[in-house]
């Protein structure tokens, strides 16, 4: 199965919410949180597994820009200087379906790291 392709991407500064809509109509809101926390990059996930590093303290980190690679995904550029992670489509569908569980997940690393915080913006 081929991962649909975006239709529609809106960054929405005051509520730091990243809007995208894909071609089967799946439609998702994701904060600019929830983007950081879970960016691709090796800075976040590592080079292998059993490497992540937990994002901590990113509630008030904002989008930037948005830079378009090729045409299978987009760089996001964060207000904190972390511009490294390659957003795919794929991965952003992935994040469209699977945002309330992914976190859940973050939250709960958070708390287990000791650093329990307010759910919201939970998405």
């Amino acid at each position: 199965m081929t991962t649909p392709i975006p239709v529609d991407i809106k960054v929405q500064t005051r509520s730091r919410t990243f809007e995208i809509a894909f071609e089967d109509g799946t439609r998702s809101e994701l904060t600019h949180e929830f983007l950081r926390v879970h960016s691709p990059s090796a800075e976040v996930r590592g080079h292998g597994p059993g490497q992540e590093v937990l994002q901590l303290g990113k509630e008030a980190v904002a989008i930037d820009r948005v830079e378009p690679v090729g045409s299978y995904a987009v760089r996001l550029c964060f207000n904190d200087g972390h511009d490294t992670g390659i957003y795919t489509w794929e991965l952003l569908y992935e994040f469209a379906c699977n945002r309330d569980r992914l976190w859940a997940q973050y939250l709960d690393r958070c708390a287990a790291a000791g650093h329990p915080r307010n759910s919201q913006p939970s998405h």
